[in-house]
């Protein structure tokens, strides 16, 4: 049996086991070691997968993410979400709609400082859907909106995502998180026009809140200064060269401890919760990335990026049909599975494709968290929208799925205008320092 033949039958047999529900890093690691054992032999894959484990759990450049991720966790248990929510309902809750513009807006909010898609669409439907069934929001507006809100956790910085993209494709993650900031913002007013939109079309989905004093107005945004100025240290310093990705993560984690302890807001309890999330979250990713490395090393022996690279190039099609192609691949699998899972098996396959192709990989990065966004809110394991049927239990799954369509032909629409004008996601990295 040849290589291709071999990796061929390797990525079918993944398949098939990840969907027995076994954790997607050890299918990666399993196959991985099973196809580099066949082809090389069984002592060189088990010498591969213990430098892999040793080289991933040892790397300087992945203690980013427990850092990010504790950022997150310690200002998600101060209470940090449920102030960003308020402040976003005195500003945007009296239009139409208000409430669910509102949750957009807290969303985007949450997942600079989160950075997590998950945990962005659980927080935000704990605050968010009580009070728009208070004020009588139809419930296929007020989960989809916080499903698709929910999304933005995995693009706007600091994006684990982006983080582990950037070291498995040798990239500047200071540029990704760049990359992020203008496609974010974007797709967040994209979200608030198609909730104005909707609302214009059926008034019944909303109903009009009471318009707050602009003293409330001001009074909303006491306490999130502090986090405002923190994510602009963070972000600036990555931006003007002055802290290295890691040193960003650290003065993040510091700040997202002093800001809540200075303000009374942090228990010991709610300390030790961060600690405990922060830790399960990163072995996770860890192991992930881990068992993608190994998969990895196998693909490599198998010649399959590197002939499917030189196959796509020789196609009689442009660039742009081709990526059309890949990001399909890509959507397909994200409706399977999950984000970072997705990312870290399809990256050693499709990534050099983009690069044969002419396509900055920074771009390329931004283009493919897109595309599994729109995994995570379209049927069938819309991870999403899941979540949000964990919460909202007594609303149907098919509600909330119908709730998210008009944001997913909204982020498809958004997709094809960053696939033409990449300068959106490329303008600020091209401005940076470093």
């Amino acid at each position: 049996m040849n290589p291709i033949h071999a990796g061929i039958i390797g990525i079918v047999f993944l398949i098939v086991i990840l969907f027995s529900k076994f954790p997607v890093a050890f299918c990666m690691a399993l196959v991985g070691l099973l196809g580099f054992g066949y082809l090389v032999s069984p002592e060189a894959a088990l010498n591969i997968i213990a430098k892999d484990f040793y080289t991933v759990f040892s790397s300087y450049g992945l203690t980013v993410v427990p850092l990010f991720v504790f950022m997150g966790q310690i200002l998600f248990h101060a209470g940090i979400s449920r102030k960003l929510y308020d402040a976003a309902y005195a500003w945007l809750g009296h239009y139409r709609g208000g409430l669910a513009m509102a949750t957009v807006g807290a969303c985007a909010s949450f997942s600079a400082i989160c950075g997590s898609t998950n945990a962005t669409a659980a927080t935000m439907a704990t605050v968010a859907l009580p009070e728009m069934k208070r004020f009588q929001y139809r419930d296929e507006l007020a989960t989809g909106v916080v499903a698709a809100g929910g999304s933005l956790g995995i693009l706007i910085p600091p994006s684990v995502i982006f983080i582990v993209y950037g070291i498995m494709t040798e990239q500047s993650i200071g540029k990704l998180f760049m990359a992020g900031i203008l496609p974010g913002i974007l797709l967040s007013a994209l979200f608030i026009l198609t909730i104005y939109i909707w609302v214009s079309i059926n008034p019944k989905m909303a109903p009009r809140v009471e318009k707050q004093t602009f003293k409330v107005k001001i009074r909303s945004l006491a306490g999130l200064i502090e986090v405002l100025i923190l994510f602009v240290v963070v972000m600036g310093g990555l931006f003007l060269g002055i802290f290295t990705p890691t040193e960003a993560g650290a003065v993040g984690a510091l700040g997202g401890v002093v800001i809540p302890l200075v303000r009374r807001q942090l228990t010991w309890q709610g300390f030790l919760a961060a600690i405990y999330s922060s830790t399960l979250t990163t072995c996770m990713i860890l192991m992930i990335v881990a068992g993608a490395t190994v998969f990895g090393h196998f693909l490599a022996v198998t010649t399959i990026p590197s002939v499917l690279s030189t196959w796509a190039v020789g196609l009689p099609l442009p660039p742009w049909a081709i990526m059309l192609v890949v990001m399909f691949f890509f959507f397909i699998g994200g409706c399977f599975m999950d984000a970072l899972g997705m990312i870290l098996l399809t990256i050693p396959i499709f990534f050099p494709v983009a690069v044969a192709l002419g396509y900055d990989p920074i771009w390329f990065g931004v283009v493919i968290v897109l595309v599994t966004e729109l995994g995570v809110i379209t049927p069938p394991v819309g991870i999403n929208v899941y979540v949000v049927s964990g919460i909202a239990k007594d609303v149907p799954l098919e509600i909330i799925f119908k709730g998210a369509i008009p944001f997913v032909l909204t982020l498809l629409a958004y997709l094809v205008i960053m696939i033409f004008f990449p300068q959106i996601a490329l303008f600020l990295p091209g401005l940076a320092a470093y």
